[in-house]
């Protein structure tokens, strides 16, 4: 008789045959009840609704958000294609804000196709599919950076969205018009479709963002083709122009186009800017005198158990790599973390000594993450290769909607998040939005929390703050507020938390964390 092992494999399989056979969603016809109920037990499928399976993430437990969120779009897709073929499509207000680099999909997504019903179908986490009778389809194609969903092409997409589109849309509609680098495709639309109307708030839109010699181009060959063409702004306000110069992909103008939206309600939110430190010593010992509480706090959020012990053992050097600390994670975490930490302090203690500080993190920040893990790929818990540089991979974050980046998109955004915190007058802005954009960015397949709240304290304590820690008693509060901000592009919550933080800690830093032994 086979072991419970040897069955579990077999399962696995016939699962790994589906898997390589293109199959991103499994029906419960494609598997005998055997194998479902074992691949179910064992984490590898969750059943999404009857007869349709995801599969799972060994180790999460049933019904963790981590294992919809990261699979959302493979099942959406998949699902879609079974039931319709290629014959769907997102709506074009949806298709037109993941074409322009959001990340966060909706709760709802909107399905186009003629065999649907205007019927809803219920999914895990309060999500849910609306399949609207479409009663025609819009040029569309599947997305690989989308999980396979099909997006409408972009010039379709914005002759179909509403006016509303632009005011409820701000972001999405400014970066999808900026992506329009020939008129042909999108007047071909026009012209074909009788869209005098349309025509008329797409040159009033391309005027307002700068781009005079479109807005001309659609008004005078509409009416070149007896077309009667009234432009109209459908923007709320004047909108900024676009940039020139080199065309920028979605999501580094999203990048941008947010950091300034989110900049002013971070200012209202962070204490006002003290004076740079004039004792570049005693802010360093001020640093180095809340190190431990630091390091507790900051690896705790991250699911290490440390103590106040083993912090201590490592920053005297009483580490023993060879004996008690061989094949402890965690004891590799904290002498990263002191590496890094260490890294950090150098950074601090130059940037205070040069007369014209650039806040360099662009040829530093490697150090910080190499310092971070070099302990555990001594210690052959990491691969060497791990410490090359940004990610090669997807990554996704425990229990949060949001999705970060494509690897392609985390090399385009990085130097200009650089570029966005070099440029930054306020330092609390620096530390706050560069600690965010890091975290939303996640560039890298690990430590990103670390990295990014090392990031912001560098910015604050050559800033003239204090070095501020997130207590790992407030992580709820802390990931919600990054949540918040990631899907739902409101950084009040996470700039009103931290300033809150640097205030308390300005005079009373928060205490040493007690031994649990």
């Amino acid at each position: 008789m086979a072991a419970p092992h040897e069955k579990l494999a077999q399962s696995l399989a016939e699962l790994a045959k589906l898997q390589d056979q293109g199959a991103r969603v499994i029906r419960s016809s494609q598997l005998s009840r055997t194998h479902r109920e074992r691949l179910t037990k064992g984490g590898f499928l969750q059943e999404v609704f009857k007869g349709w399976y995801l599969p799972g993430r060994p180790g999460e437990p049933l019904g963790n958000t981590s294992t919809w969120f990261a699979g959302m779009r493979n099942f959406i897709s998949g699902y879609c294609d079974e039931r319709f073929g290629n014959d769907w499509h997102l709506s074009p207000e949806q298709s037109l804000q993941l074409l322009s680099g959001e990340r966060a999909l909706p709760l709802q997504l909107q399905i186009w196709t003629k065999d649907g019903h205007n019927q809803l179908v219920t999914l895990p986490h309060g999500c849910s599919l609306f399949l609207y009778r479409a009663p025609g389809l819009l040029p569309s194609k599947a997305e690989p950076d989308e999980g396979g969903l099909r997006l409408v092409d972009l010039s379709p997409a914005l002759v179909a969205v509403s006016a509303g589109f632009y005011r409820q849309q701000h972001v999405a509609a400014r970066i999808a018009m900026s992506l329009v680098e020939d008129l042909t495709e999108l007047l071909t639309v026009l012209l074909n479709g009788s869209h005098s109307v349309v025509a008329g708030r797409l040159a009033g839109a391309f005027r307002a963002l700068g781009r005079t010699a479109l807005a001309d181009n659609i008004v005078q060959t509409m009416k070149s083709a007896g077309y009667v063409v009234i432009e109209s702004n459908p923007f709320d306000a004047t909108a900024s122009p676009l940039p020139g110069g080199r065309s920028e992909s979605p999501y580094v103008q999203r990048l941008r186009i947010t950091w300034e939206r989110m900049r002013a309600v971070s200012i209202e939110n962070l204490p006002a800017p003290n004076a740079l430190p004039a004792d570049i010593v005693q802010t360093l010992k001020d640093v180095e005198d809340r190190y431990v509480s630091d390091a507790y706090h900051s690896l705790s959020i991250e699911g290490y158990r440390v103590t106040p012990e083993l912090i201590e053992r490592v920053r005297s050097g009483n580490w023993d790599p060879d004996g008690q600390d061989k094949d402890a994670r965690d004891a590799m975490a904290a002498k990263g973390y002191f590496e890094a930490h260490t890294e950090v302090c150098t950074f601090i203690e130059r940037t205070l000594n040069s007369s014209n500080p650039s806040y360099a993190l662009r040829e530093t920040l490697g150090s910080w993450y190499r310092a971070l893990f070099s302990p555990s790929v001594q210690a052959g818990l990491l691969k060497p290769g791990d410490l090359a540089g940004w990610r090669n991979e997807q990554v996704y974050i425990r229990g949060a909607m949001h999705v970060p980046l494509s690897k392609e998109a985390v090399r385009d955004c990085m130097p200009v998040l650089f570029d966005l915190i070099a440029a930054e007058s306020h330092p609390a802005v620096r530390a706050v939005l560069g600690h965010f954009f890091f975290v939303y960015i996640h560039p890298y397949m690990d430590g990103n929390g670390r990295l990014g709240r090392f990031l912001m304290n560098a910015m604050l304590a050559t800033g003239g703050y204090v070095w501020t820690v997130i207590p790992v008693e407030q992580r709820k509060t802390y990931m919600e507020a990054l949540e918040a901000a990631s899907t739902g592009h409101d950084i009040a919550r996470f700039t009103a938390f931290i300033g809150q933080l640097i205030r308390e800690q300005t005079h009373t830093p928060l205490k040493r964390p007690a031994s649990p032994f």
